[in-house]
Parts: C-alpha cells; structure tokens; sequence
C-alpha cells in the first residue's frame, strides 16, 4: 500500500509527461511546470498534516467544567438581553397603546387576571435587574484591579 506522498508525486510526473507531449510552446510548458509543483507541494505539505486536521479544536462540552471566569460573562450577558427585551417590549408597549390605555377598563382587567403571572415577572426582572448591576460593577472594579494583591 502506498502513501499519500508517493501517489501524489507519481500523479504529478504523470501529468508532467503527459503536458511535455501535448503543448508545443515552451512558456507554457515552463509555466505549468511551476503551477504543478506549487500546487503538489502543497498537496504534499496538507497530507503530512492530515493527522492533525482531525483532532478536535476544543474540549468536548461534557467533559469541560464550567469555571467562574467563564460563567458570570455568559449569565452577564444573558441577563442584559433579558432586561433589554423588556424595555424594548414595554417601549413598543407604549408606542402602540399610548397613555390611552390606562383609561380602559379591559387593561385593568387584564392586570387584575394576570396578577399572579406579572408578580412572578417582576421579581425576575428585579432578579436580573440586581445581577446585571452588581456584576457590571465587580467587573469595573476588577478592571481597575480593585481587591487584588499587588506584587512587589
């Protein structure tokens, strides 16, 4: 069984001859010379490295443990598209109803209905609220190296 290197290399004196035989013109037989021994070699050279083109980049996910560092960014962050989401929905919220809506009885209903559904939205949206904030500021004040012992 041959390598890839040989087969490779036995294909290219193939075509080499075959090109020699077949164009009459000197510039393009030098031309295409270059251009298959540029094109091989480099064939050649990623063969040699196929090995490690296989190999996964990263961990895989059930055997990575999550860390400190990395899960406060990523709940940082979900809870400011959560926040940002609620304002963007109260905003467009208020864009379609207007004052307006304060006067109508259905909208009192709807409140009196889902008083139990807006308590327990509220609170997350406190919770999140409260996180996002006290986050924000212990990452400023880890960027400024506040609570860190200096090196002498």
């Amino acid at each position: 069984m041959m390598c890839i290197k040989e087969e490779l290399l036995n294909e290219k004196k193939n075509i080499k001859r075959t090109a020699i035989n077949t164009i009459k013109n000197e510039e393009k037989k030098e031309f295409l010379n270059k251009l298959l021994d540029y094109l091989y070699d480099d064939l050649i050279r990623r063969a040699n490295h196929s090995k490690n083109i296989l190999r996964p980049l990263s961990p895989h996910l059930p055997i990575y443990k999550p860390q400190l560092t990395s899960t406060f960014p990523i709940s940082h962050r979900i809870s400011g598209a959560f926040l940002a989401t609620i304002v963007l929905f109260f905003y467009l919220l208020c864009l379609k109803i207007g004052l307006i809506c304060f006067t109508y009885t259905n909208f009192y209903q709807f409140f009196f209905y889902s008083s139990k559904l807006l308590l327990i939205s509220v609170e997350i949206a406190a919770l999140a609220l409260s996180y996002h904030l006290y986050n924000g500021v212990r990452h400023l004040l880890t960027d400024f190296s506040f609570g860190r012992k200096r090196l002498k």
